[in-house]
C-alpha cells in the first residue's frame, strides 16, 4: 500500500502536473530542464489559475516534491532535467493520472470537460469511462485523490476536484472555477493554443540544446 501523500502547495501541484503533461504531449523534450518546466508552469493556456512563478520558486517546489517521492532529477545530460513519478508514487494507472493532471492544471471540471481536456493525454471512449476512473480515485481504500463537488446553481453536471492540496473549499471555488465552457468550442481553441505554445517551447529547447 502506498504511503500517504503529503499535502502539496498550488505550485507543487503545477510542477508535478506540468511534468506529467509534457511527458505525453512533447516527449522529445522530456525530462524537462528548469527553463522548460518554468515555461510550462507559467503558460497562459490550459492553466487555471495562471501563475508567474520564478525559477527559484519552482526549484523550491521541486525540493518538496522530491521529498514526497513525486519528482526526481535525471543525470547524464549537460542540463539538469526533472522527471515525475506520479503513477508509481500514487499507484494509479495512466488513465487516472491523466484525470489528476488535468484537474491539477485547470481546476475543478465536470466529467464531460475532463474527457475533452484529457484528449492529448488519454482518449477516453466516453463520459462513463471518465466517471468510472473518477469514482475509483474517490473510493481508494488508502485515501481519496478526488472528490465530487456539490452541483452549482444552473449546472446540469457535478464538477470534480483533486485532493492533492487537501480538502476543497466549495465556497472558495465559486461559480467560475471550471476552466472551459461545456460544449467545447472554448476548450478546443484553448487546446489548439496549447499545442502551438508547446511546439514553440519544444523548438526553443531544441535550439538551446543545439546552441549549447
Amino acid at each position: 500500500m502506498p504511503e500517504p501523500v503529503p499535502m502539496l502547495s498550488l505550485l507543487e501541484t503545477r510542477v508535478l502536473a506540468t511534468l506529467a503533461e509534457k511527458q505525453r504531449t512533447v516527449p522529445d523534450t522530456y525530462p524537462l530542464s528548469l527553463n522548460a518546466l518554468a515555461a510550462g508552469c507559467n503558460q497562459k493556456t490550459s492553466r487555471n489559475p495562471v501563475l508567474d512563478a520564478s525559477e527559484a520558486e519552482i526549484l523550491a517546489a521541486i525540493d518538496g516534491l522530491k521529498e514526497a517521492g513525486l519528482v526526481g532529477e535525471v543525470s547524464g545530460s549537460r542540463v539538469v532535467r526533472f522527471a515525475h513519478h506520479l503513477e508509481k508514487r500514487l499507484a494509479v494507472p495512466t488513465q487516472a493520472s491523466a484525470l489528476l493532471v488535468v484537474l491539477m492544471l485547470r481546476g475543478p471540471q465536470t466529467a464531460g470537460e475532463l474527457r475533452l481536456n484529457c484528449e492529448r493525454l488519454h482518449k477516453f471512449a466516453d463520459i462513463s469511462s471518465v466517471e468510472a476512473f473518477l469514482e475509483e480515485l474517490a473510493d481508494r481504500p488508502d485515501g481519496a485523490l478526488v472528490q465530487e463537488l456539490p452541483r452549482l446553481p444552473g449546472s446540469r453536471e457535478n464538477r470534480w476536484a483533486h485532493l492533492l492540496s487537501g480538502p476543497v473549499s466549495v465556497e472558495a471555488m465559486g461559480g467560475g472555477a471550471g476552466a472551459v465552457e461545456s460544449g467545447g468550442l472554448a476548450a478546443r481553441v484553448a487546446a489548439l493554443e496549447s499545442e502551438v505554445a508547446e511546439l514553440r517551447q519544444a523548438l526553443a529547447q531544441l535550439r538551446a540544446d543545439i546552441g549549447g
